[in-house]
């Protein structure tokens, strides 16, 4: 779903929301067609309210989730730190073998070769 269509979605679902609770908070009379005025100040006071905690709500959602946010960033650079260290010493080690296998191989070679020696080579 499209992100604008979804947050207009999400906006009427509050509007509705508020709609209808303020509206069963401060309507006694269906007699006329206009607010009395105590329903219209209720209806003032009860929207007020409610954009008010939705605003120090979010206010507060924003403020977790970034601390959030910064935690997972920290996790993720001290892993990606680990593995690249990890990386390193495996690499460290590779070539520790391939110096190991380096040298292994040019002792025996000579070795190898001590079977060709004219004295052996008459028997």
């Amino acid at each position: 779903m499209d992100s604008n269509l979804r947050n207009l979605k999400d906006f009427l679902t509050l509007y509705n929301k508020v709609t209808e609770l303020c509206f069963n908070r401060c309507v006694d009379n269906l007699s006329q067609r206009e607010l009395f005025e105590q329903e219209n100040t209720c209806v003032d006071r009860c929207v007020t309210k409610f954009a008010r905690f939705n605003q120090n709500m979010m206010k507060a959602y924003v403020d977790v989730q970034t601390k959030i946010n910064v935690k997972r960033m920290e996790e993720v650079e001290e892993n990606a730190k680990k593995l690249e260290q990890h990386q390193q010493e495996e690499r460290i080690k590779e070539q520790l073998k391939e110096k190991e296998v380096a040298a292994t191989s040019t002792i025996l070679t000579p070795a190898n070769n001590s079977n060709n020696t004219p004295g052996n080579l008459a028997m």
